[in-house]
């Protein structure tokens, strides 16, 4: 039922209107009041913060039936599955109390503020600092690629309180878009997802009460070390629905379409083409679905978290370029979805650490077992 809702509220409210919102660069805030008051947002947030108390099942309908029909612009799954889940994991009960009813609503919009001009998958690397002045932090840096950056009332923030700590230096703050001396940049233009405002942000000798801490200082790289799973995870399903969509728009497309006197589909190359990306999809869709269950018990671990990202993500990206093949010239036409979600697909092996990162993670443990073999 929850589905159908979702399915209902995507199709009249977000898919007649998203090409405009992709020339515009932004999706509407009425967009995401329309949404939180649907119950699409921040689904697991529990009642006493505003929200259903449902579990993670639910957030994972809303992805899949925005990625279902290309909806690449409403940025739903920072706002839910990162940023709220940042605040109500490490957040105190009066952080859970003042944010989370208003991004449930939609009222507040949630944005992550990490990756850096010189630090993307190496998040050590950071150079915004937080420096101590009396009670109160001053922030002086710059973040860029930052997705609802345009949009954003409430930031996770990443600093570093201590330079020459590493990873034990760094420290995460919530940070009000209203904030003096917290400036946007322009509104990133992108290869792909054109209707997501993404942007570089500014601060500018920014002060910050202690009270915005999110956990404790220098414990923010920790912090951000147990989500990456549950990001990845999140790219995962992510890919897997994408993969399954094209491929069934391919074969309907493939189907219609003739060429040396019978359809497209009934040449044994597309066949051939097809049948291999069904393969890899159903292996694709299992292996995920599996790790959503592992991360429901609390029992999914980051290697098969990666492995579930490079396989699927992988996969997102061979299956847009295969099938827009098998669209021809017409595939290669803006107004079709299958142009539109092969720019999308790209962004799959970077964003959430890069596909180079997992193979790294997955390498680790490879050695790791050897030497417990020997």
């Amino acid at each position: 039922m929850f589905r159908q809702s979702v399915r209902k509220f995507v199709e009249q409210d977000i898919v007649p209107y998203h090409a405009d919102w992709e020339r515009e660069g932004i999706v509407p805030r009425e967009l995401w009041l329309k949404a939180g008051a649907q119950g699409m947002l921040c689904c697991t947030v529990p009642e006493e913060y505003g929200g259903l108390g449902l579990d993670y099942l639910f957030d994972v309908v809303v992805f899949e039936e925005l990625w279902r029909v290309g909806a690449s612009g409403p940025g739903f799954l920072i706002h839910t599955d990162l940023v709220a889940t940042y605040i109500l994991s490490f957040g105190t009960e009066e952080q859970k109390k003042k944010f989370l009813p208003k991004m449930v609503s939609g009222e507040w919009i949630g944005s992550l503020g990490m990756t850096e001009p010189h630090a993307g998958s190496d998040l050590k690397a950071i150079r915004t600092k937080a420096v101590r002045d009396g009670n109160e932090f001053v922030i002086n840096g710059q973040k860029v690629f930052i997705s609802n950056g345009q949009l954003c009332d409430v930031l996770v923030l990443a600093a570093k309180t201590d330079s020459d700590a590493g990873a034990k230096g760094v420290t995460l703050f919530l940070v009000e878009g209203d904030r003096q001396g917290f400036r946007r940049g322009k509104n990133l233009e992108k290869l792909g997802m054109r209707a997501q405002d993404t942007s570089e942000l500014f601060f500018d000798n920014m002060r910050l009460p202690p009270e915005s801490m999110l956990g404790e200082e220098g414990k923010g790289f920790a912090l951000m070390m147990t989500k990456l799973s549950q990001e990845r995870l999140a790219q995962a399903i992510r890919s897997a629905t994408v993969a399954e969509t094209i491929i069934e728009w391919t074969v309907d497309y493939t189907m219609q379409r003739q060429a040396f006197g019978k359809s497209l589909f009934d040449q044994q190359n597309t066949q051939f083409k097809l049948a291999e990306l069904k393969a890899q999809a159903v292996s694709a869709r299992v292996f995920t679905d599996k790790c959503i269950d592992l991360f429901m018990q609390g029992k999914l671990d980051p290697v098969d978290a990666a492995i579930a990202k490079m396989l699927t993500t992988e996969l997102h990206c061979k299956a847009a370029d295969e099938c827009l093949q098998l669209f021809g010239g017409w595939g290669y036409m803006w107004e079709m979805p299958i142009a539109r979600a092969y720019a999308d697909a790209r962004i799959t092996k970077i964003a959430g650490g890069s596909i180079e990162i997992m193979k790294l993670i997955i390498a680790r443990q490879m050695a790791d077992e050897a030497k417990h073999r020997h």
